[in-house]
């Protein structure tokens, strides 16, 4: 276990400078931005959103389905928020982990010695995995990683374990295989091909079966358990994806031509070239991993375009250089049976191989050293052990070096301006813009349309930065010039549409505004922020309209903003230009109103329904001291109707007369004691002058009216509550809840009021 330890705590030492580093690149959107890791977020909406936050259904999902790696981030933000040391924390302890597992995996392969030991070290210290480790993100790939090993590490005590005696160990260490294997998937998509290693592991490592030995193994079927194991890696698979694309809604990703150019080309030569290079340049960053990039989309590697390209050369090296290896492994693995045949590396018993299963199952001795003569001599060869030893050291001093590179998004985006100068200048300068640097921004964002003039986001980004600047002219051509380049990009139609409505172009303003409102959101990167901004839209919309007097318009269109406004858009605004429109539009027509309720009073004068309904209209518009006169008027037209005294009384308790209010409401109660909601009315106004005692009488009588209504014997319950009555108080509480057993105020009440009983040594009437 020494070099387990060893190589582990190497891995752990070398990350130890990103600790204290900040959120980077795609941190932003798959954890400061993403719904998912909030608590008030269902966390079962990870299992059906891809890694961003985005339905996996939707047209416009990554289908990058890593739910576990999610998970993983959610667990962070609930132990420590927004803290990044502990996102980093944990993405060094996960690289510590896969480190030990892979010098597990190289003891196993090469035996114990300094050559485990290396490969250890190697894998600890290779400035390749900074991507990963320092990249919050990237643990994705750590997760998967560990996964893949433990997978890869079952399989192989299944193939050893594989023989008569071993039986229930042996399914065990298989299911865990499987197992393992979905999670890897689960942490990110390219996990599932521990499946295919296993297979090749075991037939190829294992069993050293030779093409010709391979083909009459399926066509004899012979080697039955070997047979049943690769076919149960097959069937898992298939399994696995198929259960992947069925949950992805059975479409592929679509990606766009900045995110793969080579998949893009309409030209077939250059699609093929292209990708028979691009294993050769990860091989080479496997070899000598001098540039390192946080993103390698765009022309980070330029298209292969022509057979005279000279890059063509290398890739024709790397192929050559790939069937030779495999001619030497398989002259190797020739040479080791041979002498297998002469006896001199089976264990022999009886004067027959000690393996009576009908299978080659060889000894650990000769494994190990067939599987070094085919996959590690070369390298091995190239470098003696002091060799090793600085590249090590070599290996470890880049790898801490480039972890400065992701302490901060503008050290990162500078490391990369010489590999992907379009992307790196483009994100450099929304680094430049946030910390105020308005210039040193601009001369970014024109840097990066220079190696690529048709990025719409960046031709957004500098438009937007031109119209904070107050260069309206030059930023309405950016918005244009985006909007050309890409035509969903509705954010774009929002500032476009903004400065046209503060120019005076109020009508160019409305057309561009609809047009970013119908723009449906499929097929769209970031579906979330297209919705906000098509709100946005149409709230500028409405606001327009309202501005200009169409309040029914207005409240159309922010109706419809209200149905289209995503969940983290904050609403305020929204509601509050509602309410003015309403208000707008109840002052249209209660003017309206008003001018019918005239001609209905020079009608018939002395109508008493109409001056109390006119005397409402004029309250709520404000019109105090007119309304007041209407009610009087009814008064005295009908000075023995208890339900005009009851309107004026309203009226005199809005404008908190509370003293005339109440003789008012005893008038009304005096005059109409049969009508219930006469004295109801009166009751609570009463109750509202604090005329606890008079109020108690005529909710009493309600109670009386109707003796079968909740809400009467709930409040003749309150009152008798307020006025000392307990028991009668307690009595009616019952009585309330036997006809609305489910009354959560009345409920309340009655523990209230048990509460003080008990505290007076008073007897209540339940438990």
């Amino acid at each position: 276990m020494f070099a387990e330890v060893l190589c582990g705590a190497v891995a752990l030492v070398l990350y130890v400078n990103t600790l204290d580093a900040d959120f980077c690149y795609d941190d932003s959107r798959a954890i400061k931005t993403n719904q998912d890791l909030l608590p008030e977020t269902p966390w079962t909406n990870i299992f059906y959103d891809d890694f961003w936050g985005t339905l996996l259904t939707h047209s416009g999902s990554h289908k990058s389905y890593r739910p576990l790696c999610t998970l993983s981030f959610r667990l962070n933000h609930a132990v420590g928020g927004m803290e990044p040391w502990g996102y980093h924390l944990v993405n060094v302890a996960f690289h510590g982990a896969v480190t030990v597992l892979f010098t597990v995996l190289a003891r196993l392969l090469l035996g114990g010695g300094l050559w485990s030991l290396f490969a250890g070290l190697l894998f600890a210290s290779h400035p390749v995995h900074t991507e990963a480790v320092a990249g919050v993100v990237g643990r994705a790939d750590e997760g998967a990683a560990l996964f893949f090993l433990l997978s890869l590490l079952c399989y192989i005590h299944h193939c050893r374990l594989r023989g008569p005696d071993g039986a229930p160990q042996l399914t065990g260490w298989l299911l865990s295989s499987l197992g393992c294997a979905a999670c890897s998937m689960l942490w990110k998509e390219l996990g599932v091909t521990v499946l295919a290693v296993s297979a090749l592991y075991d037939v190829c490592v294992f069993h050293r079966l030779r093409l010709r030995q391979i083909v009459a193994l399926i066509y004899k079927r012979k080697n039955l358990p070997l047979l049943l194991s690769v076919f149960l890696l097959a069937a898992w698979g298939v399994a696995l994806l198929a259960a992947r694309f069925y949950w992805m809604g059975n479409k592929p990703p679509n990606f766009s031509n900045s995110d793969n150019p080579a998949a893009d080309s309409p030209s077939l030569l250059t699609r093929t070239l292209t990708f028979f290079y691009l294993p050769a340049v990860n091989f080479w960053l496997l070899l000598c991993p001098n540039t390192l990039s946080f993103d390698w989309s765009m022309d980070a590697l330029p298209l292969i375009r022509s057979l005279s390209d000279c890059r063509n050369c290398q890739s024709g090296v790397f192929y050559a250089a790939l069937l030779l290896l495999a001619w030497f492994g398989l002259w190797k693995q020739q040479t080791v049976q041979r002498k297998d045949a002469n006896g001199k590396a089976h264990h022999y018993a009886n004067g027959r191989n000690g393996n009576s299963n009908g299978y080659s199952h060889h000894c650990n001795s000769a494994e190990d050293h067939a599987l070094r003569l085919l996959l590690f001599t070369p390298p091995s060869l190239a470098l003696p052990p002091c060799g090793s030893a600085a590249l090590i050291l070599l290996f470890g001093v880049k790898t801490v070096l480039r972890n400065r590179d992701w302490h901060n998004e503008e050290m990162l985006y500078k490391s990369g301006i010489y590999v992907n100068p379009a992307k790196a200048w483009g994100n450099l300068g929304n680094v430049l813009k946030s910390q105020g640097k308005m210039e040193r921004a601009e001369q970014a964002y024109r840097n990066a349309l220079y190696y690529r003039s048709n990025m719409a986001d960046m031709l957004y980004n500098l438009g937007l930065l031109l119209q904070e600047s107050n260069k309206f002219s030059e930023a309405l051509h950016y918005y244009k010039l985006a909007i050309g380049s890409r035509p969903t990009l509705a954010s774009a139609y929002l500032n476009t549409g903004i400065i046209l409505m503060n120019q005076g172009h109020t009508d160019e303003a409305k057309r561009t505004f609809l047009t970013c409102a119908d723009i449906p959101d499929e097929n769209l990167k970031d579906p979330h922020a297209h919705k906000t901004s098509v709100t946005s839209c149409l709230y500028n919309l409405g606001k327009l309209l309202h501005e200009q007097g169409h309040q029914e318009e207005a409240l159309s269109v922010f109706k419809e903003a209200m149905q289209k406004m995503p969940r983290q858009f904050a609403p305020q605004s929204l509601y509050n230009m509602m309410g003015e429109a309403a208000l707008q539009l109840s002052r249209s027509r209660a003017g309206q109103r008003n001018r019918r309720y005239r001609e209905s009073l020079r009608a018939k004068p002395d109508h008493v329904p109409a001056h109390l309904t006119y005397g409402k209209l004029l309250s709520m518009t404000g019109q105090k001291a007119e309304a007041e006169k209407y009610f009087l008027k009814a008064i005295q037209l009908e000075p023995t109707k208890g339900n005009c005294y009851m309107h004026y009384g309203q009226f005199l308790l809005e404008e908190s007369r509370l003293l005339e209010a109440a003789e008012m409401a005893k008038k009304a109660a005096g005059l109409d004691g049969g009508e219930f909601d006469v004295v109801f009315s009166a009751a609570h106004m009463l109750r509202q002058a604090n005329l606890n005692e008079a109020a108690q009488k005529f909710y009493a009588q309600a109670a009386g009216l109707r003796p079968n209504y909740p809400a009467a014997l709930m409040n003749l319950g309150a009152i008798l509550h307020l006025n000392g009555k307990l028991q009668d108080a307690e009595a009616n509480y019952l009585r309330a809840l036997q006809l609305k057993p489910d009354d959560t105020i009345t409920q309340s009440n009655l523990r209230k009021l048990r509460n003080i009983m008990v505290k007076q040594g008073l007897r209540t009437a339940g438990p």
